[in-house]
């Protein structure tokens, strides 16, 4: 191999490892927040080991699968803000265990659901 192929191959590996880790830093599909109850943060709990097996800088996080466990909301009031929560959402590997430390935490009040804020994660 030339030395030209040489020191190419090293700046392309050199630039593979820096994108790697900005894209650690900087997911720009990534969510800054995810609103949860506390049946989707029981479920995110349970399969946790099963995000943190991801072996990517950005996690798809699907708790479709959760699915209710036949409990019934009480309808919102008209003037209430009842956020909707989410099944779906793209978070980083960070984000992802700063999510479950939150998750964790005592008296954390999640129903009818709650704002959980990700991106002061790190």
């Amino acid at each position: 191999m030339s030395r030209a192929r040489k020191a190419l191959t090293g700046v392309a590996a050199a630039i593979l490892s820096l994108s790697a880790a900005n894209a650690e830093e900087a997911c720009g599909l990534c969510s800054t927040a995810v609103v949860l109850n506390s049946d989707l943060a029981s479920c995110f709990l349970e399969n946790y080991e099963q995000f943190a097996k991801e072996d990517r800088p950005a996690i798809a996080v699907d708790l479709s699968i959760c699915g209710s466990r036949g409990i019934v909301e009480a309808l919102p009031t008209p003037d209430s803000a009842i956020l909707e929560p989410e099944t779906q959402f793209m978070i980083s590997r960070t984000q992802l265990d700063c999510l479950k430390k939150k998750l964790e935490e005592p008296g954390l009040v999640l129903d009818p659901s709650a704002k959980i804020e990700l991106d002061g994660c790190e």
